[in-house]
């Protein structure tokens, strides 16, 4: 039987604001290009407002920098930057995972759940950018069952960074149901209490990617790790 499902539709602003992040997180737009409103505006088929709009939220993302003389253009990237950001990723997310153990609920595991089979669905339709906005779904639901909201903002846009940065980063190429896979143990841990979920966190991102100076090759189709 055919699905009766409604399709979303995403008001214009929200349209630009996704499809802007996708072609960031993708290096579709270059680390360190620069944008302007009308060029995107004309790009994107909206107006200098909804684009001027978009960016505000990408510059809250950390995605973009904005500045008056200088204009925007989108945040660079280099692996000195990606490894401090990767290893506050990692503080963050595995110093609250003991309290978050305890508060997440057999409705939130089941909603991680979901997150971790439609991640399998990203990962059949080769989705990379979906993938990773079910990543970011899938780790701050962990992480707000800690309930320290004021530090949210600050996880999102360090993983945000990290994702750009392995998608850019050629070494380390992964298959994505094999991405999608490493997520099975944190699920697995939960049940197993705040240390062992701590532990596997702390694994899952130790090994995302190896981003140490030496080496580096940037490219710009690189699928996701």
């Amino acid at each position: 039987m055919a699905s009766t499902a409604t399709p979303i539709v995403l008001r214009p602003r929200d349209a630009v604001y996704l499809g802007l992040k996708r072609l960031i997180l993708l290096n579709e737009l270059q680390p360190g290009e620069t944008l302007t409103e009308l060029g995107l505006a004309q790009k994107m088929g909206c107006s200098q407002g909804t684009v001027r709009e978009a960016l505000l939220r990408l510059q809250e993302d950390g995605l973009v920098l904005r500045s008056g003389h200088k204009g925007t253009s989108v945040t660079p990237l280099d692996a000195a930057t990606a490894a401090e950001m990767l290893a506050l990723r990692c503080e963050m997310e595995t110093r609250t995972a003991r309290v978050a153990a305890q508060r997440i609920t057999s409705e939130i595991f089941d909603e991680l759940s979901e997150i971790r089979r439609q991640m399998d669905i990203c990962a059949s339709d080769g989705d990379d950018f979906g993938l990773v906005e079910c990543d970011i779904r899938f780790h701050l639901g962990i992480f707000r069952c800690a309930q320290f909201q004021a530090l949210e903002p600050i996880l999102t846009r360090v993983m945000l960074h990290t994702h750009r940065q392995k998608l850019w980063e050629p070494r380390h190429q992964r298959p994505l149901h094999e991405t999608a896979a490493r997520h099975d143990a944190i699920l697995a841990a939960i049940a197993q209490g705040g240390d062992a979920l701590a532990e596997a966190l702390r694994d899952h991102i130790d090994t995302i990617v190896d981003i140490s100076p030496e080496g580096a090759r940037p490219s710009p189709h690189i699928r996701l790790t």
